[in-house]
């Protein structure tokens, strides 16, 4: 018996479009802030797998006057196909010129959170009362030079105790994961997006702040203007944010942002 042709011609034609669209593998560069950097260390490896893309990731804040911050290398005219960061920062970058306008999509919401050196005890900071009277009683506070940190320092220390009463015993951490100095004994407690403090060994997690002093951020992701890779960035953006995704995401102490919005 003779089969009809048209039977493989589906089969013929997705060979062929599979080959065309891994024809070309690309190198990604990302720079990603710190909220979202252990999570993309973890999703780069499974969408180069299945993209045959390289994922080039590179570390910085999404604001600071740290040389290493996102804003200032891509000021400065680093290149970069992504750009992961605060959404408030990213929106910045937009009307500068230096990310594409209506790229943004935002990825996740983080929360604030503490951690003290392991094994020493866990102040209970469930409660406003008793999240002030943690910080009245520590002896050194370590808080980020990036987005959670500006939060803490401009809306939330100033708030309590006598005036300056916090702030006078807390440290700005520039260039590194203030769960590090805690975990060294640098600082009694330290303040930080969750994301950035959990992978940080020799420290416990007390939990994230509380209401009203909690601020969720919107990390988001953006294309930069100088991008050489923006379809296969489009592509990395499109992984990201599908449920395949979520699990890693959650792990990091992220929620993913369609679930936030209930879209998903």
């Amino acid at each position: 018996m003779r089969f009809p042709c048209v039977v493989t011609i589906p089969f013929v034609m997705l060979a062929s479009l599979l080959l065309v669209g891994n024809a070309r593998a690309a190198d990604i560069v990302v720079m990603s802030s710190g909220g979202f950097y252990s999570a993309m260390e973890e999703l780069a490896p499974v969408f180069e797998k299945t993209s045959g893309h390289k994922v080039i990731l590179i570390s910085g804040s999404s604001m600071g006057s740290s040389p290493t911050a996102i804003p200032a290398r891509i000021q400065r005219g680093e290149t970069a196909d992504l750009l992961m960061m605060a959404g408030t920062e990213l929106d910045k970058l937009i009307e500068q010129n230096l990310a594409v306008s209506g790229s943004r999509v935002d990825l996740v919401h983080s929360k604030i959170g503490m951690v003290v050196r392991a094994g020493q005890p866990k102040p209970d900071i469930s409660t406003r009362e008793a999240f002030e009277k943690a910080l009245l009683d520590a002896k050194s506070i370590g808080y980020s030079a990036s987005a959670s940190g500006a939060h803490l320092s401009k809306e939330v220390f100033p708030r309590i105790g006598a005036d300056g009463q916090i702030m006078s015993k807390a440290k700005e951490i520039v260039k590194d994961r203030v769960a590090t100095w805690v975990a060294r004994g640098d600082l009694e407690i330290g303040f930080q997006q969750v994301s950035e403090l959990l992978p940080i060994p020799g420290v416990d997690f007390v939990g994230p702040i509380p209401v009203p002093y909690q601020k969720v951020t919107v990390f988001s992701v953006g294309v930069a203007k100088a991008s050489k890779e923006p379809v296969a960035a489009q592509q990395l953006v499109t992984f990201l944010t599908s449920p395949e995704a979520y699990p890693i995401i959650q792990k990091q102490g992220l929620e993913p942002a369609a679930l936030a919005a209930g879209t998903k």
